[in-house]
């Protein structure tokens, strides 16, 4: 398996739907205890929109360029990173205990 096929299949096993549970549990989630103007908000959104930007392209051709790899890669890392450093750090200390445990039960489904 090439590094296009084991991405695609990530993709579209894991990774496209973790991004959905994101965007439409995780995040609004938080509305009521994060200040939503909080810069690791908007940076997680946007890093997702960059991503699948970059693995539509994967996506399209047989062959991607290794530079469109190594980007798609470095971008996915430093995504991961950021939710593990600075995210999910912010929500452990704004959200109560109860409704993170009801969080978790959310997207544990």
């Amino acid at each position: 398996m090439d590094a296009r096929d084991g991405f695609m299949t990530y993709w579209e096993a894991d990774g496209r739907v973790h991004f959905r549970e994101e965007e439409e549990t995780l995040l609004p989630a938080c509305a009521g205890f994060v200040d939503l103007d909080e810069p690791i908000i908007a940076k997680v959104l946007t890093d997702h929109v960059r991503i699948r930007y970059l693995a539509n392209r994967v996506a399209g051709v047989d062959r991607p360029a290794l530079g469109l790899l190594h980007e798609l890669g470095a971008r996915l890392d430093e995504h991961v990173r950021r939710e593990e450093r600075e995210l999910f750090p912010l929500i452990e200390q704004s959200i109560p205990d109860a409704d993170l445990r009801r969080l978790v039960q959310l997207l544990s489904r």
